[in-house]
């Protein structure tokens, strides 16, 4: 997923009298506590200093306490105004400022000062530049690999909408660790919750990821509680599967306001788990569901395990190969 998903609320009565909708009661399983930790605000400080934005609090990711105390960040480059209206994404929606050109060398400072072994690069869609950003993307990696040699890099980028293989093709080249795209939803609900994106289209994304660089690992994530069928999931999985992609995150979508997409179902935990185990069972080299999972949270964590993975399967052929 984006990221782009609602921080909990505080549960207090509406008046219906007031003209005011009814909130939605969160379970006790999507609380999180607030964030106070010096950590927290260390790394705070350090986006304002070097102005950058994050899909952290643009779009009001509920583990940014946890996250941010640990110094983990995700850096939404491209500015903060996306050129899209999704029914669940926070971000705001206008007409964006022009590129910043700092933006790269600045993103790559914040990784070695937060000594960060694996960072999240992700952005907000830019339909209004000739590569839809893509340019940037390239930078970026190209920054960080100058910068922090030693760190790896995940990205998150949009479907570059009319431009999808040229933008791609550059990015690939830079060599980004992991290229992450997100479904979001399933293809019924596109429409109403994605209405700017074609399901079809960002499947051919990934594929051509994996055409152009097989060992570029992939990874894509959705969204559960918008009123998705189960076997629709399973379908998308599958889609997933047929478009060679490692890595699946599942997580419970939150509705950022009132004028936003409602939630139609609180996803248990253990629905979580049994959609996992048969995420495992297709063949995705790493899986992460859960209520709280995002596309970047621990990211880091989840690469080693899926870069073991690989490592492993491969061995596995190889010796079948030489028995």
């Amino acid at each position: 997923m984006n990221d782009l998903s609602s921080q909990p609320q505080p549960e207090t009565p509406e008046d219906p009298a007031a003209g005011r909708p009814a909130r939605q009661r969160k379970p006790d399983w999507i609380r999180v506590r607030a964030p106070v930790s010096e950590g927290y605000h260390e790394t705070r400080r350090l986006m304002r200093d070097l102005n950058l934005n994050t899909v952290c609090e643009e779009a009001a990711c509920p583990n940014i306490g946890e996250c941010w105390t640990k110094k983990h960040a995700t850096v939404m480059i491209l500015g903060d105004v996306c050129t899209r209206a999704c029914a669940f994404c926070n971000v705001k929606t206008g007409m964006p400022r022009a590129v910043d050109p700092m933006e790269p060398e600045n993103t790559a400072i914040a990784a070695a000062k937060m000594g960060l072994e694996h960072i999240v690069i992700t952005s907000v869609d830019r339909d209004d530049l000739p590569d839809g950003g893509a340019s940037q993307f390239v930078k970026v990696i190209e920054a960080l690999r100058r910068n922090t040699p030693n760190t790896t890099i995940e990205i998150l980028t949009p479907d570059f909408r009319g431009k999808m293989r040229s933008a791609v093709e550059a990015i690939c080249e830079a060599g980004p660790d992991v290229y992450n795209h997100n479904l979001e939803t399933v293809p019924r609900l596109y429409p109403t919750i994605r209405p700017g994106a074609r399901y079809y289209a960002s499947l051919r994304l990934l594929e051509e990821v994996k055409a152009h660089n097989p060992l570029i690992f992939t990874k894509s994530g959705i969204m559960l509680g918008l009123g998705e069928q189960r076997l629709e999931v399973h379908q998308v999985m599958d889609d997933m599967r047929s478009a060679d992609v490692d890595f699946i995150t599942m997580g419970q979508y939150l509705q950022p306001t009132p004028k936003h997409a409602n939630v139609e179902e609180f996803v248990t935990p253990k629905a979580f788990a049994a959609y996992g185990a048969i995420a495992r069972a297709k063949g995705f080299l790493q899986v992460a569901s859960s209520p709280l999972t995002r596309s970047s949270y621990h990211a880091g964590d989840d690469f080693a395990v899926m870069r073991a993975a690989r490592e492993e399967k491969l061995a596995r052929a190889a010796a079948k190969v030489g028995a």
